[in-house]
């Protein structure tokens, strides 16, 4: 949650300095690139391929072994690593042209080039954390991955309150921002590791992939390489459609997509980061009515809190995207179009949420073959969506046509692991989803009675500390509303604690 509210005052701050203009396109074109490749190497792929291995050898094979694997794996991630963010830094115009091909003629090209080469030794940092982050994570310390993220934040916004009126180009104090970012998260696991007794040693490449276990993660990788692929494609697919569309649209898109960072972030990340080493160890246990157990308190929670969250950010997006960001040089007509980009995004958050939670009921046994599979059919599926929703809908088709393919995405997932036997539901299904039925009934009448009686607008020529009062206030009252909703259906908060065992 810390980790969220760091991320939106840095959004804000973003929008009153940059705005949505060409400078502002330019920065989520490059920062894309980057993380791209984090999600491919670090936090997608590499951790669906680690952690799995990793608590299986923690709890076979000893301290001392499980030791020197990590110290195998961090070796052959940051000589690797090393090497690509060269590679990216050199060949940067090239790669700013396979994501952003509409910027080739304009000046958002060079600017983007620019801030690819600062920003892209980032994948190096991120890689080590998320390294980091699946030990502390199978040792059950979730505190310290979690809040790693913070600084990435707080790195950013204070450099843009210092210099942001005084670097050339401006935005230039992103990229820096990020690759200072970048280290301090790296400089935070270090304690933190080395207080278990799991600080690795940086070797010999030829060592390292040596490691018989380093090789195994290596062949769970490339396959899990391919499904992050498949949805990186994706994105990469849009924010090219995008740089041909109206000036704008790629940061349109990106403060609506802050915007879905926060309940992503906090319900799907969330539960997702606990769900991957619990559903490994019950793996490695051999436990597989636990193992089916977790995957239901999973989908349940995520039911819960995400439809509702949707249902909030339809019926409000210009409302808190205007309270939030309109100033500066974020105007009205900036508010508008990521609103509508937004309520593309909250149509599909359940089965953005969704596929977090799902795939780790793959990734646990180890096998990432499946969710490859599944993410192929629902690429194609999401260029389809693509090419009916784009002339109708422009940039917010884009968010339409993610929603779509997530939803796609977790009905097959989910359809996989029934089929697969691995997972089984649990008893009282049917109850829970009248009951929560009923109370989305209710809470969508109390949302259009709030939206019908309370004007946002009306508060565009307030300040920013009172706008951010009001929204917080309709917020908790929403909040409020659901909770009073959920207690009279007979929801129960003790019915929803992770027991282990």
């Amino acid at each position: 949650m810390l980790s969220r509210v760091a991320g939106l005052a840095r959004d804000l701050l973003i929008a009153r300095y940059f705005g949505a203009g060409s400078a502002m396109d330019a920065f989520t074109v490059a920062f894309r690139l980057p993380n791209l490749l984090r999600r491919l190497f670090a936090e997608g792929a590499f951790s669906q391929a680690f952690v799995p291995v990793f608590a299986e050898v923690k709890v076979r094979a000893g301290p001392e072994r499980t030791r020197a694997l990590l110290s195998s794996v961090a070796t052959a991630l940051f000589w690797v690593l090393l090497g690509t963010a060269a590679a990216g830094v050199i060949g940067a115009p090239v790669l700013v042209t396979l994501i952003a091909a509409g910027f080739r003629e304009g000046p958002a090209f060079a600017l983007a080039t620019l801030l690819t080469r600062w920003m892209f030794p980032y994948i190096l940092f991120m890689s080590l954390v998320a390294c980091s982050a699946g030990v502390l994570n199978a040792f059950g310390r979730f505190a310290v991955p979690a809040f790693t993220p913070v600084l990435l934040n707080v790195s950013m916004i204070g450099l843009t309150l210092l210099f942001g009126r005084s670097l050339h180009p401006p935005v230039l104090v992103l990229a820096i921002g990020v690759l200072l970012g970048g280290g301090l998260q790296l400089a935070i696991q270090i304690p933190a590791l080395r207080k278990i007794g799991m600080l690795p040693r940086i070797g010999s490449v030829r060592g390292a992939f040596a490691d018989a276990d380093v090789r195994r993660i290596l062949r769970q990788m490339l396959p899990a390489v391919f499904a992050v692929s498949v949805a990186q494609l994706s994105l990469i697919i849009n924010t090219n459609i995008a740089s041909h569309l109206a000036t704008g649209s790629n940061s349109w898109l990106y403060y609506a997509d802050r915007l879905m960072e926060l309940p992503t972030a906090l319900l799907g990340v969330a539960i997702g980061t606990v769900l991957l080493p619990t559903l490994s160890k019950s793996h490695a246990n051999g436990d597989t009515a636990h193992y089916s157990r977790l995957l239901d308190w999973g989908l349940r929670l995520v039911c819960l809190l995400a439809l509702p969250a949707a249902m909030g950010l339809a019926v409000f997006a210009e409302g808190f995207l205007g309270a939030l960001f309109e100033g500066g040089r974020f105007n009205a007509w900036d508010v508008a179009q990521s609103a509508a980009a937004l309520r593309g995004y909250a149509f599909g958050l359940l089965g953005l949420i969704g596929i977090k939670i799902l795939a780790p009921g793959f990734y646990a046994k180890q096998d990432i073959r499946t969710p490859v599979r599944i993410g192929v059919s629902v690429l194609v599926m999401t260029q389809i969506a693509n090419i009916v929703f784009v002339p109708w809908l422009a940039h917010a088709g884009l968010a339409l046509s993610i929603s779509v393919g997530a939803l796609i995405n977790c009905v097959l997932l989910l359809w996989g692991l029934r089929k697969r036997g691995i997972y089984t539901p649990g008893p009282g299904w049917r109850s829970f989803a009248l009951r929560l039925g009923a109370v989305l009934a209710g809470f969508a009448l109390a949302l259009v009675e709030i939206e019908r009686r309370f004007s946002f607008a009306a508060l565009a020529p307030h300040g920013w500390l009172e706008r951010a009062g009001w929204l917080a206030a309709v917020v908790a009252a929403g909040a409020a509303i659901y909770a009073a909703l959920l207690w009279a259906a007979g929801f129960r908060l003790r019915d929803f604690l992770l027991r282990d065992g």
